[in-house]
């Protein structure tokens, strides 16, 4: 029988630090996360010197905890693997160290991931990818149709233009008093209110698979902005509602658009906003059975070491390692289509 692969997994891109063990690129035996939120909240936003200090003082104790919650040692690690990019360069270079530190006094091979990568095959950990499968990956920075050709081959085939969805989230949600992040509230209050505002869904026309959220963004802040200068008062909740149902209709019927073109085994929704439940009750709706749709539960869908050892344990099979001089990369992401 062979021996089970056992990763030692960093993720410190952004406001989370992440340490995970995990065994054969699908069960998680351990998936430790200091969150930052309580600090960035009052600055309404990630502050990346804050980050960076956070993750230095978190680092080695989520370490520990990683091994003992997983009940292993250094000696039994196949390899260790951590996000280089994309993401915050300090935040990034925190965990390079941390990786580079244990690779080098335990011998380990060094595994450098592609943080997206690591959101889209946190379905992994759910259920094995079958290949092609098409990934909507949707963040607070990202928002990418992505096809997944076979395993570690990825091409996007459709981005945003501007904001990612996350962002437009959280740029309305500061403008309805909501404390960063707001991604959780409007989805709250979404379904709290009635969809009475019409605002703009961008591209929704034009025969590609890219997206466009600073229109919509900005159509909600101007009705704020508007109500306010003539003193009427809003729903906010009616303003969340309608807000989030036409974000949704726009990935949605991209989403549609790129299945239509790409034909795939399965449809993997990753990314923070993957844990929106307007967008989990409506792709199923529309889209399976006809196709396999996986969302990764919850405790997966944000930033997370786990999901960077399972698709680490892809690279691991396919023997491609890093070397000590393995940098971080804040502006990495996946080729396009056209290139």
């Amino acid at each position: 029988m062979a021996k089970d692969v056992l990763i030692l997994a960093f993720e410190s891109s952004c406001d989370e630090t992440s340490v995970a063990v995990v065994k054969n690129g699908q069960e998680v035996l351990s998936n430790i996360i200091a969150t930052q939120i309580k600090s960035h909240q009052r600055f309404g936003g990630v502050v990346p010197e804050v980050a960076s200090r956070h993750h230095v003082q978190q680092i080695i104790h989520c370490t520990d905890l990683a091994l003992k919650q997983a009940q292993v040692n250094y000696e039994d690690l196949s390899a260790v693997a951590v996000t280089y990019g994309p993401g915050l360069v300090g935040s990034l270079l925190i965990g390079l160290m941390a990786a580079k530190a244990v690779s080098w006094a335990h011998k380990l091979p060094l595994i450098g991931v592609n943080h997206l990568a690591g959101h889209i095959y946190a379905a992994n950990l759910v259920t094995p990818i079958k290949y092609p499968a098409l990934a909507l990956v949707v963040s607070g920075g990202h928002t990418e149709l992505v096809q997944v050709s076979a395993p570690g081959a990825f091409t996007i085939l459709g981005d945003t233009r501007d904001d990612a969805v996350g962002e437009a989230f959280d740029k309305v949600g500061r403008m309805l008093g909501v404390n960063y992040p707001a991604g959780k509230t409007i989805d709250q209050w979404a379904h709290e209110g009635q969809d009475t505002f019409d605002f703009p869904r961008a591209m929704l026309e034009e025969d590609n698979l890219d997206f466009s959220f600073s229109g919509i963004k900005s159509a909600v802040i101007n009705t704020l902005h508007h109500a306010e200068q003539i003193g009427e008062t809003l729903n906010k909740k009616d303003v969340a509602t309608s807000f989030q149902n036409d974000v949704v209709e726009i990935l949605v019927t991209k989403t549609k658009r790129a299945l239509a073109n790409y034909p795939s085994q399965q449809l993997i929704v990753a990314g923070g906003v993957a844990a929106n439940s307007g967008l989990r009750e409506r792709i199923p709706k529309e889209i399976s059975p006809q196709i396999e749709v996986v969302f990764p539960p919850l405790r997966l869908c944000g930033d997370n070491a786990a999901m960077i050892g399972a698709f680490a344990y892809v690279k691991y099979q396919q023997q491609q390692f890093n070397s000590l001089a393995l940098n971080a990369n804040p502006s990495l992401d996946f080729e396009y289509l056209d290139n």
